[in-house]
């Protein structure tokens, strides 16, 4: 991977900013996305490597498109990149447990967040990850957006806005293979990580 470049969206803690110390090393260009601000951990890291930090709000499809012409100012291409924005929890939105807890307005949000951001992310990516080289495109998502392997309820909007982003990524992929055929879009189930997003949720978890 010495000659590829990466984009990892959604780069600030958790499962991006783990990939963006494990690309570093192998990687010729490194591209991280943060939402507001930059966390100091991986301010620190761009400060002492060939990490280029970019704002993208992945809820604005404009800074999308900004995003991604910083980057085509610079790399004529793209090998991989992974999307790793996530959202189950914040403040006073927390996983439904039964449908009295459902708000439209909180729905909303799991599905700006989970799915529309990475299937806007994919609509404009195709300049940068077709060429002749292999190229992925891999969105992080949830077993709990499984349909079928839905057997304990719940978690209304986390559960449905993953089952429409792995519907949506499908849909692309089908798009991809004829525009870029020589990319790959993959969806992956990290199970449980020791992350902000899955810390509430830790209780009986084995330590390791």
């Amino acid at each position: 991977m010495t000659s590829q470049n990466v984009l990892v969206v959604g780069a600030n803690r958790g499962i991006g900013y783990g990939f963006v110390q494990q690309l570093l090393p192998q990687s010729a260009q490194v591209y991280a996305t943060y939402r507001s601000m930059a966390s100091p951990e991986l301010a620190a890291l761009a400060a002492r490597s060939q990490l280029q930090l970019l704002p993208m709000d992945i809820t604005d499809e404009a800074q999308i498109v900004e995003g991604l012409a910083v980057i085509r100012q610079q790399v004529e291409r793209l090998h991989l990149v992974i999307y790793c924005v996530g959202f189950l929890h914040e403040g006073e939105i927390q996983p439904e447990k039964s449908l009295q807890q459902i708000q439209p307005e909180r729905l909303l949000r799991y599905f700006q967040v989970n799915s529309i951001g990475a299937v806007l992310l994919a609509k404009h990516l195709i300049p940068l990850l077709k060429h002749s080289e292999r190229s992925v495109l891999a969105c992080i998502s949830a077993k709990v957006g499984s349909i079928a392997d839905n057997q304990s309820g719940g978690w209304y909007g986390y559960r449905a806005s993953k089952a429409a982003l792995n519907m949506l990524m499908r849909t692309a992929a089908l798009e991809y293979s004829r525009k870029s055929p020589k990319t790959i879009v993959a969806l992956l189930h990290p199970g449980t990580t020791d992350t902000r997003l899955s810390q509430p949720f830790q209780r009986g978890m084995p330590p390791d």
